[in-house]
Formats: structure tokens, C-alpha cells, sequence
């Protein structure tokens, strides 16, 4: 009767909605099947499959989480420039299908250390937005409580974030070796760049981690430039899933999150099957400069990257096959893209508004569970009380 009828009329209008007319009266497919590129082999009989099946329900979570995390660097682009994010702040538009696929492809008792253009995996890892963003303007609720910055945030089984070139490595090799130590079938993603792939330090973590046949998937995101210098210009070889020399190697279309993710479930069924360390090189590009200080186009033109947006942008081509293979409809993908920029906007609005941190909590957690002790400051006037 009458409730019978507003409820009828009230269901006619959401389904009337814009955006949300065809959503409701299409049937999608719920898995489609794509081929994808074969990886180069470095010391290994055979790959990753060349084909894949991508469900319905991973398409748009994909979809969700790379869009989440291109949104949030333009949007920390916008804050950096007004001047509320200020310091070292490396931005990876663009390399999406990288922090998204690797986590596709792992499981999240499985341990992860990057370098400084950490946004993404941190998102990737599981801390929200409002966290990372809150981090970035250095305030209270930031992930690390606003003492880290973006260079140094955590999660857990998420070791940062880490400000030194390179020095990352030995550090996951170490994490490795604990997972193997404790008897955990866990592995270790140890991440670095083609600029810091030269390191004398990276070469004793592979004899270490070969020795002593480490779960360690050891990752080179190579983006073509380590900051304003091309990889041809800094590498003898830039052929680096080759450079583990004994070490396995896969070279991995970095800009399809397929490739990334079945790369690195490969990779992962490898290490903890106990033969050893891998090694991975994604190819992939940032859209932005080195860091917010680099302009970006100094060392490479802008026809350069708008070549690579145009044909091998990672969120295009995930939309493009959804859409072409009836897993999704463009109406649908624009109605994340709406919720994704307010999730953005929101958390913005939260990581200018939250206090700052106060100059009490200077001390503060220096170590992990210790008792309260004091912390000399500036001079042996000033003491701060540290409290884990």
C-alpha cells in the first residue's frame, strides 16, 4: 500500500541517479581472461604465465586504490606548493601499477621496505589518506605522528620510507633473514631505484642474501631517470634484473598492474619454495620530477611524458580493459573517481586542520617499550622526558 509505493518510487529514484542507470540494468561479466606481456628471463627456465584472469571485484579494488593514490599525490603536489606540506617530498604519479600490483601479489603477513617515494605503499600496506596526508603536513595524526615527514612513514610489516639512497637494502635482506630465522614462510620486498642500483651495498646484500638463500624479492623500480640523470647515462648495463649475476632475474612491464601482480606472485611461490633471492625490475615512469624541487623537464622533454600518459598511463589501461571485457561500465568507474576525490578532499581538510604535534612530545618514542627517561635538548639546560 502506501509504504509499498515510496518505498517503489524511493528505489526508482537511486536507480535513477545519474551515473547509475546503466550500472543497475547491466549484467557484467564477473571474470575476464587477458594476455600480457611475457617477462625477460634472467637464469630461469620459465616465467610468469603470459595470460591471467582478472575478476570483476580485484578490477575495481585495483581501480579504487590506484586512482586513491594518483589523487593523493596531486593532491600533496597542491599542498607542497601553498606551502603547508614543506621539506623532501617525492611523488610517484604514475608508477601505480607498482605499489598496487606488488600488493596484489603478496600477502599482508609478508614484509615490505621501499625508498623515499614511499606514498603509495604506504597507502598500499593499509594506513588510510587522512594518516598519510596528516603525516605529510607534519601534524598529530599523522602516521608517525608528524615527526617523520615523507620520507618516514610505517606500517606494519611496512619498514618505511627510508632517507638514505640505497640503505634500504641491506636492511630488507636483514628482514628477510629474520622471516627465514623464525621459520615463517614470509618473504621480504627490499625496493630501490635505478639510481641507487650502482651501490657497492646492494651487490654484498645479494652475496649475503644468495648465500644464505634468503626469502628476498630484491625490486629495482626503474623509472628511467635517478633524479635529472638518464638510466643510459649512469649504468654501464641497464639490463638491472641481470645484475644479481647468480641471483634469478625477471625484467616486468612495471605500467600493467597484471604484469606486476603475476610477476610477483611468481617471484613470491620462488622465494618461499626455498631457493633463494629474486630479482625483479619493474620499467616504469613518474610523471613528476624527481622530487618537488625538480621541475621535471630539464633532462627530458614534455612530449617525452605526455607520449608515456598517453599510451601506457597504468589506470588507463586497467580502465580500458574493464570496460572493453564487460567488467565494469565507464559510468561506474566515474562514480569512484567522484568518491575517490572527495575521500582525497576530506582527508586534506583533516591534514591541515589537526594540531601539530607539541614540543613536550620531542622525546617521545625512542624506543619501543623502555621506561620514562630524559633526552638532553639544544643544551644541558633543556631536557625533554621520552615516554615509549
Amino acid at each position: 500500500t502506501r509504504e509499498v509505493e515510496v518505498a517503489v518510487s524511493r528505489d526508482c529514484a537511486t536507480a535513477l541517479q545519474p551515473g547509475r542507470v546503466l550500472v543497475a540494468s547491466r549484467n557484467f561479466a564477473n571474470d575476464a581472461t587477458f594476455e600480457i606481456k611475457k617477462c625477460d628471463l634472467h637464469r630461469l627456465e620459465e616465467g610468469p604465465p603470459v595470460t591471467t584472469v582478472l575478476t570483476r571485484e580485484d578490477g575495481l579494488k585495483y581501480y579504487r586504490m590506484m586512482q586513491t593514490v594518483r589523487r593523493m599525490e596531486l593532491k600533496a603536489d597542491q599542498l607542497y606548493k601553498q606551502k603547508i606540506i614543506r621539506g623532501f617530498c617525492h611523488l610517484c604519479d604514475g608508477q601505480e601499477a607498482c605499489c598496487v600490483g606488488l600488493e596484489a601479489g603478496i600477502n599482508p603477513t609478508d614484509h615490505l621496505i621501499t625508498a623515499y617515494r614511499a606514498h603509495g605503499f604506504t597507502f598500499t600496506r593499509g594506513l588510510s589518506v587522512r594518516e598519510i596526508l596528516a603525516e605529510l603536513t607534519g601534524r598529530k595524526g599523522g602516521c608517525a605522528k608528524g615527526k617523520g615527514g615523507s620520507m618516514h612513514m610505517y606500517a606494519k610489516n611496512f619498514y618505511g620510507g627510508n632517507g638514505i639512497v640505497g640503505a634500504q637494502v641491506p636492511l630488507g635482506a636483514g628482514i628477510a633473514l629474520a622471516c627465514k630465522y623464525n621459520g615463517k614462510d614470509e618473504v621480504c620486498l627490499t625496493l630501490y631505484g635505478d639510481g641507487a642500483a650502482n651501490q657497492g651495498q646492494i651487490f654484498e646484500a645479494y652475496n649475503m642474501a644468495a648465500l644464505w638463500k634468503l626469502p628476498c624479492i630484491f625490486i629495482c623500480e626503474n623509472n628511467r631517470y635517478g633524479m635529472g640523470t638518464s638510466v643510459e647515462r649512469a649504468a654501464a648495463s641497464t639490463d638491472y634484473y641481470k645484475r644479481g649475476d647468480f641471483i634469478p632475474g625477471l625484467r616486468v612491464d612495471g605500467m600493467d598492474i597484471l604484469c606486476v601482480r603475476e610477476a610477483t606472485k611468481f617471484a613470491a611461490a620462488y622465494c618461499r619454495s626455498g631457493k633463494g633471492p629474486i630479482l625483479m625490475e619493474l620499467q616504469t615512469y613518474r610523471y613528476h620530477g624527481h622530487s618537488m624541487s625538480d621541475p621535471g623537464v630539464s633532462y627530458r622533454t614534455r612530449e617525452e611524458i605526455q607520449e608515456v600518459r598517453s599510451k601506457s598511463d597504468p589506470i588507463m589501461l586497467l580502465k580500458d580493459r574493464m570496460v572493453n571485457s564487460n567488467l565494469a561500465s565507464v559510468e561506474e568507474l566515474k562514480e569512484i573517481d567522484v568518491e575517490v576525490r572527495k575521500e582525497i578532499e576530506d582527508a586534506a581538510q583533516f591534514a591541515t586542520a589537526d594540531p601539530e604535534p607539541p614540543l613536550e612530545e620531542l622525546g617521545y618514542h625512542i624506543y619501543s617499550s623502555d621506561p620514562p627517561f630524559e633526552v638532553r635538548g639544544a643544551n644541558q639546560w633543556i631536557k625533554f622526558k621520552s615516554v615509549s
